[in-house]
């Protein structure tokens, strides 16, 4: 069978094609009953608007999409995505282009929205976050030739553009200024285990080992949550020898730690030591204040905006863009180990 119609839903259902029209553009002019029996018929037929009648004369839909294959729970209160959403919206709006923002259970859902939303002309292009270590998404997103840029790197996106910072470059400086204050026994609360950051990150810690000559170096995956970024810290503290710090991967499963510590009578930073990554501003306002890895994500998100735009506009650009490392911000949550003083 060739691609479905509306003539073909009209005859399914035994009205005029006018009918369908109205009903599929959620316009009135029609009985509900009527509306429903041919939403009904569309979905069973998989129809979809012809991208070509969308993009008639070359006109764009001028809007963007952004699909997220993570939890939403661990979304709403993860203020690293907020302040990107900021960033992207505040650059796109300047062009008059809107985004669209959906959260999905996993990367198949993730792909089939983008050839949904790519077959029926909902949006120009697409930003890809959440780089894994065997994406998938990339050759699907090639095989649809819509323009797209990923965030995060380095390693092979295709022929995606990428926006990227050394997350293993900023691993590794926080590991150096811990050491440097003495701590020898060194955790890490990761994320969630199958991002390419995330591998990053865990194999920066361990490369550390001998060559600062660490006692003890483990990283703990989790899915970003503070309910797992509180597990973790419980699991670590209560070991026989426990670590003397800790580096969690976002502010909100620092903020978990540091909680966990105080239930647990264990100082902070007398007997541990706390960094987070992101540098929200969950991490000034807590006492005692958080040492970070700060980057302006707002900025971020604008040059994402923009390399999008960028390629967008001529799809044979292929861009490649290295932000600057998260730098180290000292505050309240460090300081040397006991043993050490």
């Amino acid at each position: 069978m060739g691609r479905p119609t509306i003539a073909d839903i009209a005859q399914r259902v035994g009205v005029s094609k006018g009918a369908v029209s109205f009903a599929l553009n959620g316009r009135p002019g029609v009985s509900e009953a009527t509306r429903a029996r041919i939403l009904e018929v569309a979905r069973e037929m998989n129809w979809r608007p012809h991208s070509a009648a969308r993009a008639l004369g070359g006109a764009r839909a001028e809007a963007v999409g952004l699909v997220i294959a993570r939890p939403a729970s661990t979304l709403g209160v993860e203020p690293f995505f907020a302040q990107l959403l900021s960033g992207l919206q505040a650059r796109l709006s300047r062009q008059q282009v809107a985004m669209h923002l959906l959260v999905v259970e996993d990367s198949e859902a993730e792909i089939e929205v983008y050839r949904e939303w790519t077959s029926a002309h909902r949006v120009d292009g697409f930003i890809l976050v959440d780089p894994k270590v065997r994406d998938p998404r990339f050759a699907a997103l090639e095989e649809l030739g819509v323009p797209a840029v990923v965030l995060g790197g380095p390693g092979r996106h295709g022929a995606l553009a990428s926006v990227w910072a050394d997350d293993r470059e900023a691993m590794v400086s926080v590991v150096d200024y811990l050491a440097a204050l003495g701590h020898r026994r060194v955790a890490h609360v990761a994320g969630l285990p199958g991002l390419r950051h995330t591998q990053r990150r865990m194999r920066a810690l361990r490369d550390s080992v001998k060559r600062l000559g660490l006692v003890d170096a483990v990283s703990l995956p989790t899915d970003f949550s503070d309910a797992e970024g509180a597990a973790a810290t419980r699991t670590l503290l209560s070991r026989g020898t426990r670590p003397t710090a800790v580096v969690y991967d976002s502010d909100v499963m620092a903020l978990a730690g540091l909680g966990v510590a105080g239930e647990m009578g264990v100082a902070v930073p007398g007997e541990l030591s706390i960094v987070a990554f992101d540098d929200s501003v969950l991490t000034r306002v807590t006492h005692p204040s958080i040492t970070s890895l700060s980057r302006d994500t707002v900025a971020l998100g604008g040059q994402v905006a923009d390399v999008l735009l960028e390629v967008i506009a001529d799809p044979g650009a292929r861009r490649v863009v290295k932000t600057g490392t998260p730098r180290l911000v000292v505050r309240q949550s460090t300081a040397p180990p006991l043993l050490a003083r």
